[in-house]
């Protein structure tokens, strides 16, 4: 089943029959529809300049709002279930119910919209942060916001120690610029899938003493960006998130995400131990015993789990996510930028030093766990079975 889902194909590109009332605008004149007539079809064709295959699921997506735009809701017979490829495509088309010709179409621009620019550097070097330039990240400043985008979405936003370096930049940057706040979220379809574990295989000619050392100062440095950080930090969860990218949640001041995130710890698996905080922040957000079955035995939580138990602030369906979210955070970029500062600072000021005592002492921990020889067997254990995929 799963190699049949491989042969989907992105939906053809059949403009002639589309002539429905265009969603740009109120009024149906011959301007708005032949503005929205070439929208659409600017869409299409960018779609085909995708470098990347944007999986599965986006493809049946884009199918289904393609075939709702060009014809109206699903009113094909149903395939038969061994035909997996046609069901899959058919269930994607059905899912939409009646939602107006108007709609998919303004649906499918964007998502098109989303995925070009996902894949496209920032244009506008004013936009950049700093006239910074990443190799890791996307950072933009607009609406009075800075946003950190982690971009490396074929690796699923891996953190590789180019990334920690570049993130704690982009932090430095962000707490000395006129932005009211800054969100850190993630291109593609995961937030981060955590430490890239080919940091390990990276060992210095001094020893893997060394690589433990340099890395657990790494780290420490990086969770300390987050603890400082002067101005409101709200995390726009677009994904998946694991390991590091999950811990450090409880160090922002919100936590924004789609229904389709889930939330893994999975440390004792590697033979490590908890990070960015967590030993300290986790059991006060959701009480000791969750916070031990998440840290310790690697319990996977759904975003509404994560939610009802207090790392989340709130939880969006994930076909609306992202335009109720930047809608919202525009908004709160009109706030006065030094009120929200000032405010935050009372309310973290108390537990700073608490938080600096549990980084220094979780990295002394973790510095000890990947120079153990039970580490060491659970990344050499990780790789083979990643070879055998």
């Amino acid at each position: 089943m799963a190699a049949s889902f491989l042969r989907i194909p992105l939906p053809r590109v059949r403009t002639s029959r589309w002539r429905r009332t265009p969603v740009l605008g109120i009024h149906t004149t011959a301007a708005h529809m032949q503005l929205s007539h070439q929208d659409f079809e600017k869409a299409q064709k960018d779609l085909k300049t995708l470098k990347k295959d944007p999986g599965n699921d986006t493809k049946l997506q884009l199918y289904a709002l393609f075939k709702q735009a060009t014809q109206g809701s699903c009113n094909a017979p149903k395939p038969g279930m061994l035909d997996f490829v046609n069901k899959a495509k058919w269930d994607a088309w059905n899912s939409l119910g009646n939602l107006s010709k108007d709609e998919a179409i303004k649906s499918y621009i964007e998502l098109v919209h989303n995925l070009i620019s996902s894949e496209a550097p920032v244009k506008d070097p004013a936009s950049v942060s700093a006239g910074q330039k990443y190799d890791t990240l996307q950072v933009v400043s607009e609406d009075n916001i800075t946003k950190i985008y982690l971009n490396r979405p074929e690796k699923k936003n891996a953190i590789t120690l180019q990334m920690y370096n570049e993130i704690g930049l982009a932090l430095d940057e962000a707490a000395k610029d006129d932005s009211v706040f800054t969100v850190l979220t993630g291109n593609g379809d995961y937030f981060c899938s955590g430490n890239d574990l080919n940091n390990f295989t990276n060992i210095p000619p001094e020893g893997k003493e060394k690589m433990a050392s340099d890395s657990a100062d790494i780290l420490q440095a990086f969770v300390g960006k987050f603890i400082d950080f002067p101005k409101p930090l709200i995390a726009v969860v677009n994904g998946p998130a694991v390991g590091i990218s999950v811990t450090i949640l409880g160090l922002f001041d919100m936590v924004y995400a789609t229904d389709r995130a889930t939330f893994h710890t999975p440390f004792s698996q590697l033979g490590q131990s908890p990070e960015g905080c967590s030993s300290y922040t986790f059991p006060r957000i959701m009480g000791l015993s969750k916070a031990v079955e998440v840290l310790l035995f690697n319990k996977l939580l759904t975003a509404h789990e994560a939610c009802k138990h207090g790392l989340l602030t709130e939880v969006f369906p994930d076909s609306t996510f992202q335009k109720e979210v930047w809608e919202r955070l525009k908004a709160y970029g009109q706030l006065p930028k030094n009120s929200l500062a000032f405010s935050k600072q009372l309310i973290r000021e108390t537990d700073k030093k608490a938080l600096h005592a549990a980084n220094i002492q979780e990295c002394e921990r973790l510095k000890e766990r990947w120079l153990s020889e039970e580490c060491m067997n659970a990344i050499i254990s990780f790789f083979q079975k990643k070879a055998k995929l």
